[in-house]
């Protein structure tokens, strides 16, 4: 993936910085709770939403079980109506592509479609390297790149900002990337989108290049679809005289017949309306309208590597539809930038690492950046069970074993950091499979709880760190249930302890 987030710290130590920092979280708590009650609502709408729940899962797996077959469909329609199409393997070649196709139009400016595979790729970056300057059009893209910022949200990227922070990059910055802003401008939202607006609008009717994403391929016909709410990416994609767009290899559906379910359940579980205002697809290109020259940089990234193993693939089926960034209560106290990738949140937890692997200190903490309630997995419109994936990850974090990194079948070794959580979890083992050392742990524990600090010593502090050690109860369950139900037998049958710890508990 990109190099724009590199040097960021682990998980945890981004999330200590972030916790503390009282109008982020104010922003927010505000934001998150505002957009997923309104989903609510509008999910509870439809009679059959698990109907269409089940089926986006099962359409989306269905395809990534014959990918290369739908992708190589893709690429013939593509290429009978007049595009190119362009096969990425990682980061580096789809900046490189794009570069390239920019140069040889001789333009050194490009506008942009809110793209997350580009921020993952951190094209902008390789453009201006490469002295070509891309503009976001998207109003919250543009907040972000006009006040030096990372996105933080997949659907809001400047979700961590209020109207008065807005109103000052305005005010600020806008002039060093085009029209000023209007003088005397307020923190009034229509007054903000006002200025966006006239800010942009030259752009649009200056721009011979547009770069987009794609929310959808459809295999059947080559068509491209990008659904959004603002206006800009329908510019975008008909006023240049080229269009260059960059999709990750798992956004194909196989037919329009496909596309119909997921024109339900991404709206909904996103922006919390019916449809989308505005939804606009095209295919290839046609003479005396839209662009005349169309290239689809196929971008793969490590997707083939997620796609190998058959519990983290389930991450591929992922619309982008950021519901799980609502409901979660780990992303709404640390923010988006505490995950250090374009996916924060719950999705970004499974997915980063997995396209990127668990090599880094950052990458690895990640699947530790979830309390593993559920809520992630109860709004996914595509039923992704993210807590089942994050579970699978700690193991690999913590175990290692065999993998597929790079397109390469590899042992991974277990992560720095682990062994006393490892030697923890053979010690339980071995105590949980024999009864009696179990029995006068908990006698031991019981008759020694006194003596049971707040806080653990070594490498149990960093548990302890964010968590209260648990009291231990003066009697467990075993004990509990022989004295109350007075029959000398255990719950499950077998001979109860007279005293203990909680350990049975």
């Amino acid at each position: 993936m990109s190099g724009t987030y590199l040097g960021m710290p682990a998980f945890p130590e981004a999330a200590a910085e972030s916790t503390r920092d009282r109008r982020l979280r104010g922003n927010l708590r505000h934001a998150t709770h505002t957009i997923r009650d309104k989903r609510a609502r509008a999910v509870a709408e439809l009679d059959d939403w698990s109907a269409l729940r089940a089926a986006g899962a099962a359409l989306k797996d269905r395809t990534l079980r014959h990918l290369d077959h739908y992708l190589e469909r893709l690429e013939e329609r593509v290429t009978a109506a007049g595009g190119q199409v362009h096969w990425a393997a990682d980061a580096e070649e789809a900046n490189r592509i794009v570069t390239r196709l920019v140069r040889e139009t001789g333009e050194t400016e490009a506008v942009k479609v809110k793209s997350m595979a580009t921020q993952e790729t951190g094209l902008n970056d390789a453009l201006e390297r490469a002295g070509i300057r891309a503009y976001e059009t998207d109003l919250a893209e543009l907040i972000v790149q006009l006040g030096d910022d990372l996105p933080s949200h997949i659907l809001v990227p400047a979700i961590h900002r209020n109207r008065s922070e807005i109103q000052e990059i305005f005010r600020t910055r806008m002039a060093d990337w085009g029209r000023p802003a209007p003088d005397g401008l307020t923190d009034r939202p229509a007054d903000l989108a006002e200025a966006a607006r006239l800010h942009l609008r030259e752009k649009f009717l200056r721009a011979r290049v547009g770069v987009s994403g794609a929310n959808f391929m459809v295999a059947e016909t080559g068509t491209l679809v990008v659904v959004e709410s603002e206006g800009n990416g329908r510019m975008c994609l008909t006023l240049p005289e080229t269009l260059i767009s960059v999709v990750g290899i798992e956004k194909v559906v196989p037919t329009w017949q496909d596309l119909e379910v997921y024109l339900q359940l991404l709206p909904r579980s996103s922006t919390a309306e019916r449809m989308n205002p505005y939804t606009s697809t095209w295919t290839g290109t046609t003479d005396g309208d839209g662009p005349s020259a169309f290239h689809l940089v196929l971008l793969d990234n490590g997707r083939t590597d997620t796609l190998a193993d058959t519990v983290g693939r389930q991450a591929l089926r992922c619309i982008r539809c950021s519901a799980c960034l609502n409901v979660c209560p780990v992303y709404e106290r640390a923010g988006g930038h505490a995950y250090g990738s374009p996916y924060p949140g719950p999705i970004g937890a499974i997915l980063t690492p997995q396209l990127r692997s668990t090599a880094s200190a950052l990458d690895a903490s990640l699947p530790y950046a979830s309390s593993l309630c559920g809520a992630c997995y109860e709004v996914c419109p595509v039923a992704i069970d993210i807590p089942e994936v994050l579970v699978h990850l700690r193991e690999r974090v913590v175990q290692g074993g065999p993998a597929v990194v790079r397109g390469e079948k590899v042992v991974l070794r277990p992560a720095r950091g682990h062994a006393a959580e490892r030697a923890a979890m053979r010690a339980a083992r071995w105590t949980l499979d024999r009864p009696r050392a179990l029995r006068a742990g908990q006698r031991l524990a019981a008759r020694g709880r006194r003596l049971v600090p707040r806080r653990l010593p070594g490498p149990g502090r960093a548990w302890t760190d964010t968590r209260d050690l648990p009291a231990v109860p003066a009697e467990s369950f075993r004990a509990w249930w022989r004295r109350t139900r007075g029959d000398g037998a255990g719950p499950a049958g077998g001979a109860g302890p007279t005293d203990g710890a909680g350990a049975g508990r």
